[in-house]
């Protein structure tokens, strides 16, 4: 089995994180736009950092609207990840917007991507192939119009998001029962009859299982302010174990 890739999940913009990310192995960060601290300005500058490190940047737009999709992939991502894609025909009018005519409808801009300067259907060509657009399935309708979705053609793939999954199709909020992992194995079995990479948020070790075994193309194994907590507590029960061998 090919070895996924390996990503971290950012909600803030930090060149420390990216560094450390990087020199931890990971290649891919997700940079979370809908809930988190990225402006644009913060975009403009991370996501080159990101790439100039030789590792891919996938912005979690700010939600499904025609502008957050162009600015993160204008801007140099090489994915967005489309948030409350709420059924087949709605992934068919946003995620349009991640790919030019005759296959979507982006809009182009002079900027980076195009080395500042005009544009021809070769670079075109190559921007519809090497740019990705991952709708999230986070919603019952998406869930349950999956096949018809990763059929699309300017979908290239899915990112699944587990939490409010849960709390869309009834179960309230996300525990990674056996319900929610059986939710997840669908859509990987979905995505890989198709033959698009599906990506997956997981934070614990039954769901890394699920999303290696399953053949996820990319996994998002730590959270920023998670392992940020994770380390601080630690440390801290480290100390109070020290403390314990060694009342005062």
């Amino acid at each position: 089995m090919t070895f996924p890739s390996v990503s971290v999940w950012l909600s803030e913009p930090s060149t420390a994180a990216v560094d450390m990310a990087e020199l931890a192995g990971y290649d891919t960060v997700v940079l979370d736009v809908e809930h988190g601290l990225f402006d644009l300005a913060a975009l403009d500058w991370i996501i080159p950092q990101i790439r100039g490190r030789g590792m891919t940047a996938i912005v979690k737009v700010l939600g499904p609207e025609r502008g957050p999709i162009q600015q993160a992939l204008d801007f140099g991502a090489d994915a967005v990840a489309i948030p409350h894609i709420e059924s087949a025909e709605h992934a068919r009018e946003v995620c349009a917007y991640a790919k030019f005519p005759p296959h979507g409808d982006r809009s182009f801009a002079g900027g980076r991507t195009s080395n500042y300067r005009g544009f021809d259907d070769a670079w075109v060509a190559r921007q519809d192939s090497q740019t990705r657009c991952y709708p999230m399935i986070e919603d019952a309708g998406a869930f349950d119009e999956v096949d018809a979705i990763l059929a699309l053609d300017c979908v290239d793939g899915i990112f699944i998001g587990p939490s409010d999954l849960s709390l869309r199709r009834g179960r309230g909020a996300y525990s990674v029962t056996e319900a929610d992992l059986d939710d997840i194995r669908t859509l990987a079995r979905a995505a890989n009859a198709a033959g698009k990479p599906w990506l997956l948020p997981a934070w614990s070790e039954a769901e890394q299982e699920l999303a290696y075994e399953e053949g996820a193309s990319t996994i998002v194994l730590a959270m920023q302010y998670g392992a940020i907590l994770t380390g601080f507590t630690s440390t801290l029960t480290s100390f109070k174990a020290i403390a314990e061998r060694n009342p005062r």
